[in-house]
């Protein structure tokens, strides 16, 4: 059970800021590759960086069609591409078909401001169709989630610095309250009677605290390690920062994961 008062504030538009803010920390990052560092390896197997860059744009289309009922929703994309490698296959493969980084890039950049603005213009009491479904609030966070995940892996391709700042606390957030779809994914049942309580410092030293105050169990350590682990960056053993306690902590370090 969340503790409301330990949450990330509620004001929409703080969501679509914070949003627009990530896209524009990995489009400075694209623009310093130059032409031999799209076809780098990233940390993600088979996948270059124009592989990276061309999966946001395709997923930024596809989450667009999906928030406004377009038809180019995950749903309709997950059937038509049943049989052909799935939905994130479909985009990298559009990425390999342009001719140029240059070319990839600006499809992602059209394709991100339009679906940053379509989710501005929405009403944040609505619920999104990806996946399970999603609350506005985790939707538009889960797409500040991956720019920033798919930031790191770039920016590892090219041996870039990519320091942590204050944008990860609605990551973080959402990297807890996925937690169940977590579990599920990974056929685990929580134990009972446990609750968990994270407790992470943030990279300007602030103190995001997550989850009730009397939890049996509790995460404890830095922001920026959490997050890499629950985007499956980092694996359990290399998120060792982390002060675990409890045995669904335990769990939620095992297999967290904030991300269809």
């Amino acid at each position: 059970m969340v503790d409301t008062q330990r949450v990330p504030g509620t004001n929409p538009s703080s969501f679509i800021e914070v949003l627009v803010a990530e896209q524009a920390s990995f489009e400075a990052l694209c623009r310093t590759l130059g032409p031999d560092d799209w076809d780098r390896p990233t940390p993600a197997a088979g996948w270059t960086v124009r592989d990276q860059v061309s999966h946001l744009a395709d997923t930024e289309e596809i989450a667009h069609d999906t928030a406004v009922a377009g038809p180019r929703s995950l749903a309709a994309e997950v059937e038509r591409h049943v049989n052909d490698g799935g939905v994130s296959e479909s985009g990298v493969r559009k990425g390999r078909a342009l001719g140029s980084g240059a070319e990839v890039l600006d499809w992602w950049r059209r394709a991100s401001a339009r679906n940053s603005q379509a989710l501005g213009q929405l009403d944040p009491s609505v619920r999104v169709p990806w996946g399970l479904g999603m609350k506005w609030r985790s939707f538009v966070t889960a797409r500040t989630m991956e720019h920033w995940a798919h930031g790191l892996d770039i920016a590892a391709a090219v041996g870039a610095p990519h320091p942590d700042t204050s944008r990860l606390r609605d990551v973080a957030y959402l990297c807890y309250s996925s937690l169940p779809y977590a579990f599920r994914v990974a056929g685990v049942s929580p134990p009972e009677p446990r609750s968990l309580r994270i407790v992470l410092e943030g990279p300007s030293g602030e103190v995001w605290d997550f989850g009730p105050g009397d939890a049996t169990d509790l995460i404890q350590g830095p922001a920026g390690v959490w997050c890499r682990r629950a985007v499956q960056r980092i694996s359990p053993e290399e998120a060792g920062e982390l002060l675990v306690d409890g045995p669904l902590a335990q769990l939620a370090v095992q297999h967290a994961r904030a991300f269809l």
